[in-house]
């Protein structure tokens, strides 16, 4: 096996965990995780030669692979039939109701929260802290500078906060 080879199958399986839980929190099943973390292992193989060579950037560069799977996951989402849709939201929903019983109160006024915020704040909040990805590895997932994740960030974070001051003030 080449050098190269050894490299790639060592990161994917270095960051297996983290990628897909990154799928995990923006699915709504766990079988659709598990399909794009294998998708995203596949990508990643059939590029590995672009892969960059030290771990943080390889980590970055499988965030992004990642990303863009995803991104053509829920653009062939949009694409099914009306009655797909419908069924699939009900299915959902049967989901999330047994879920939401086993989440406790705090939990779910996170997740109320980020629902209240812009899709790119919910996004970027969500690589922070649910995945554990730095400014910068976020930044890098996003494909923009760390200046302006860190500013949108900054803004994301206070935005959540008064949401949840005022979620507990409401109580």
């Amino acid at each position: 096996m080449h050098a190269v080879d050894t490299r790639a199958r060592d990161a994917i399986r270095r960051h297996q965990s983290a990628l897909l839980a990154y799928f995990t929190y923006r699915v709504d099943n766990v079988e659709d995780a598990a399909d794009l973390f294998s998708e995203t292992a596949l990508v990643a193989w059939r590029r590995r030669r672009t892969m960059p060579a030290p771990d943080e950037e390889a980590k970055r560069w499988l965030y992004g692979v990642a990303r863009n799977t995803l991104l053509n996951h829920r653009r062939t989402l949009r694409r099914r039939s009306k009655l797909v849709e419908t069924l699939r939201t009900e299915l959902v929903r049967a989901d999330t109701i047994a879920v939401a019983e086993s989440v406790d109160d705090s939990q779910r006024e996170v997740r109320a929260a980020l629902e209240t915020l812009p899709t790119a704040q919910s996004e970027l909040l969500k690589l922070i802290h649910w995945d554990g990805l730095t400014i910068a590895d976020a930044a890098a997932v996003l494909g923009l500078n760390a200046s302006t994740v860190r500013s949108r960030y900054s803004v994301a974070k206070a935005t959540i906060e008064a949401e949840l001051s005022a979620h507990v003030r409401m109580s």
